[in-house]
């Protein structure tokens, strides 16, 4: 009778510690695409995790499997975003609350930022996401130039460009001033505004002569890497 209880309880206390490993699993990636985007490794993760690597391909078959993981949610809140953007009564600030909520989310999650703008091959369900987000999009911009709120030759791609751009100066400020690249979100708004609504302010103020000295020292060193 005693070793009956013994026996069966093994097997419950071994799927615990599957359960255990697989969420050190995917906080360790979640932090590591976050610092470094999606070029990590599953050594990388085993590492941070504190676990051994096959540990890792026991849960994940490979790095496409375990990226699907950690930014499905996030997929799913981006889509959320842009429909609820659609909702705002207002067209300019619409689109300023879809771009907000895009240019804070990839500022704040390196992988994330690949996963939306760069990922080729994407999982099946990325690409139903991205096909879910392209039409509210669509219609964000479209509502905002029929207001003459933005110029009438703005279109969905150029939107799309527009994050894109301030990514990018996302990944050259991050590793001397985190924060700046509200300023870079505001300078693009007002690129694409038409006198009808409001100049943004560019409250954060602008890099210094030595950070800027910092973040090209720092993109060098990334490059020689």
């Amino acid at each position: 009778m005693n070793h009956a209880t013994t026996t069966a309880a093994a097997p419950r206390r071994l799927r615990a510690d599957a359960a255990r490993n697989q969420q050190r699993i995917v906080a360790a990636a979640r932090e590591l695409f976050a610092e470094h985007g999606l070029e990590i490794t599953l050594d990388d993760v085993a590492e941070r995790a504190g676990v051994g690597v096959g540990t890792v391909y026991r849960r994940f078959a490979n790095k496409r499997a375990l990226i699907v993981e950690v930014f499905e949610q996030n997929m799913v809140d981006f889509a959320d975003a842009a429909d609820a953007a659609t909702r705002n009564p207002d067209p300019w600030l619409a689109l300023v609350e879809f771009f907000e909520y895009a240019c804070k989310h990839l500022a704040t999650n390196r992988g994330f930022g690949e996963v939306v703008l760069e990922l080729e091959e994407d999982p099946a369900r990325f690409a139903e996401m991205r096909e879910r987000i392209r039409p509210s999009v669509a219609a964000i911009v479209d509502r905002a130039r029929g207001a003459g709120a933005v110029h009438p030759d703005i279109t969905t791609t150029d939107f799309f460009a527009l994050i894109h751009m301030v990514n990018s100066f996302i990944e050259f400020a991050a590793p001397v001033n985190p924060d700046v690249w509200q300023r870079y979100m505001a300078v693009a708004l007002n690129g694409v505004r038409t006198d009808n609504v409001p100049r943004r302010p560019l409250l954060a103020p602008p890099l210094t002569d030595a950070e800027v000295e910092q973040a090209k020292s720092a993109a060098c060193l990334g490059r020689r890497r």
